[in-house]
Order: C-alpha cells, then structure tokens, then sequence
C-alpha cells in the first residue's frame, strides 16, 4: 500500500494529497451509489432493504481489505456501517415513495 505514498515536505502538501484522495473517494462513493440504486429497484420489502446477513458478510470482507492493506479493521468498519446504514436510509426513502406511487394509484 505504502509503495503509491508520497513523501510530503509540508503540511500544505500533505493536504493536497488529502484533498486528492478525498475527490477520487467521492467518485467512488457516487459509482458505489449508483449500483446501491440499481439494486434497489430490486428490492420489495423492508427486509431486502435491510438485509442484515448481506450487511455483515460485506462487513466482514471490508475488514479482512483493510487489514491486507495495513488499515485498521474496526475504522473500516465503521466508515461502511455508517455509508451502508445511509444507503439504507436513501433506499427505504425510495420504497416509500414507490409504495405512496402504487397506494395512488389504486385509489
């Protein structure tokens, strides 16, 4: 991991490395999301929505990543509970909007 990390001779350096990094995140964030919309529209329910025992395998993937690449497991985990628990929250906020779509539409 640490062979693409550049020697920094400033502060000011070391935080436009930051800021590089921090774009890049997004964009993958943003690809991420995109796929997390495509599988909702496969999702009908509450529970696939949720699905705990899909959450906990990524968890667990997601930390044996981050041990391989020298990051601390439990910050990893955290940063995926956190960006999983949102993704949720968008989906459910879909599901719902779906259901008030079809409840309008039969009555």
């Amino acid at each position: 991991m640490s062979d693409n990390i550049i020697q920094c001779n400033s502060l000011e350096d070391v935080r436009k490395q930051i800021d590089s990094i921090d774009e890049k995140l997004i964009k993958l964030i943003a690809q991420r999301s995109l796929y997390v919309k495509q599988a909702a529209s496969f999702k009908k329910t509450t529970n696939e929505v949720i699905a705990s025992d899909r959450i906990e395998k990524v968890i667990n993937k997601v930390k044996e990543m981050a041990r391989k690449q020298d990051l601390n497991p439990l910050v990893a985990e955290k940063i995926y509970r956190i960006m999983i628990k949102s993704f949720i929250e968008q989906e459910m906020s879909e599901l719902n909007l779906l259901y008030q779509d079809v409840r309008k539409s039969y009555y």
